[in-house]
């Protein structure tokens, strides 16, 4: 591969981190107006490649459909994500294919998973739903083994790797349709888009030569790592709170926050709010739950949010301290920004705007991470191409 093939791959993953970043956003601001079950066929809406948008086509979707009348406002909104999540596949599959060039069995690995997930698509379009996963489940799978096989630097292999991710996050997002937004699933599709997201984030920062020039921040590499695990697992549970309609458990305006519904000790329902399976035909739209077990994952949420800002605001004083004083710094922003979305989703209601907000700036504090643990990695050559070998 030339300089200037390489300077393309660079430039590309940028560009599909970017552009995960804003799905990450447009996705929640689906979610959160309710219109995540506004087409009720996967992927295709009412029947349609769009929507219905004349008075004819209307009229047969409710006829089809009558259990979910159609709603336009709602509707456009659910396919649009539907076209921006495949543009984003398809900018995915450029990446991999670039970094599997010329090695001719992950290559073949990534078209063949490719032409496999396509394949169940459109079995799954004809009801051959068991035939539809299994060649799902190989179209994960083939370039899943490629970039572990990928005889290349970390950067390359991210690229691979991140191809077996989104094609599983179409899975999470027909599934979200068809279990009828139950909320594991729905959990997960957020974890999924957050996950390529960061793939791809972390591929740009190290492909931009993001790293140090020795080993000397091996030990804040680490401390890095586990703030990350805090936070992915913080994104989990807002996931969840999200998913079973739990964000104004606690209620709203004076008295929701620091207490709940005024309270600092309201019943709650441990147990019952993080039960993750309930088994399938449940139309989970507006959620299940009673209000002690809703409150119950709000209060747990609020525990993660204080276990994550207490953690990172030292790990962040602990990177200005070594010299990061950039990274450390905009991890601080970033933190101090989620935390008062989160409270101003409380005390006003969960405005859409904010709400929206609040799942950016996550995705943007995951970012800082990401760009301090590549910070403390020591500096190596991304565009080490090695000898073709056997395959």
């Amino acid at each position: 591969m030339s300089a200037r093939s390489l300077k393309t791959l660079r430039w590309l993953a940028l560009f599909a981190a970017v552009f995960a970043f804003g799905l990450v956003m447009f996705g929640a601001f689906v979610r959160l107006s309710n219109a995540g079950l506004s087409c009720p066929d996967w992927p295709t809406c009412y029947g349609q490649v769009t929507w219905p948008q004349h008075a004819q086509a209307v009229a047969h979707a409710d006829a089809a459909f009558p259990d979910r009348p159609y709603e336009a406002h709602k509707a456009w909104r659910e396919q649009v994500h539907r076209f921006l999540a495949g543009t984003l596949g398809v900018l995915v599959l450029l990446l991999a294919v670039l970094a599997s060039w010329r090695r001719r069995s992950a290559l073949l690995a990534v078209l063949a998973g490719a032409v496999f997930a396509a394949l169940g698509v459109g079995l799954y379009m004809r009801g051959e739903h068991l035939w539809s996963s299994l060649l799902a489940a190989c179209a994960i799978a083939l370039p899943l083994l490629a970039a572990i096989r990928l005889p290349r630097p970390g950067a390359w292999k991210i690229c691979v790797l991140a191809l077996a991710v989104i094609i599983f996050q179409a899975m999470l997002g027909m599934w979200t349709v068809t279990l009828l937004l139950k909320p594991i699933v729905v959990m997960g599709h957020l974890l999924g888009g957050m996950a390529t997201f960061a793939l791809l984030a972390y591929a740009a920062l190290r492909f931009a030569g993001v790293a140090a020039a020795d080993d000397h921040f091996a030990d804040l590499r680490r401390l890095v790592a586990i703030g990350i695990v805090l936070l992915l697992c913080q994104i989990a549970l807002g996931g969840w709170t999200s998913a079973n309609y739990a964000a104004l458990a606690c209620g709203y305006g004076p008295g929701s926050f620091p207490q709940c519904l005024g309270q600092w000790a309201p019943p709650t329902d441990f147990r019952e709010g993080f039960v993750l399976w309930r088994g399938i035909g449940v139309n989970y739209e507006g959620g299940v739950l009673d209000m002690a077990a809703r409150s119950a994952i709000q209060i747990a949420h609020r525990l993660g949010a204080l276990v994550v800002f207490c953690y990172l605001g030292w790990l962040a004083t602990r990177a200005a301290r070594r010299g990061m004083v950039g990274c450390g710094l905009a991890i601080a922003l970033a933190l101090a920004g989620q935390v008062l979305l989160g409270i101003s989703n409380v005390y006003f209601g969960l405005p859409l705007a904010v709400a929206t907000a609040h799942n950016g700036v996550a995705a943007l504090l995951l970012f800082t991470l990401l760009a301090t643990l590549a910070r403390t990695q020591r500096r190596r050559d991304e565009s080490i191409f090695l000898p073709p070998g056997r395959h």
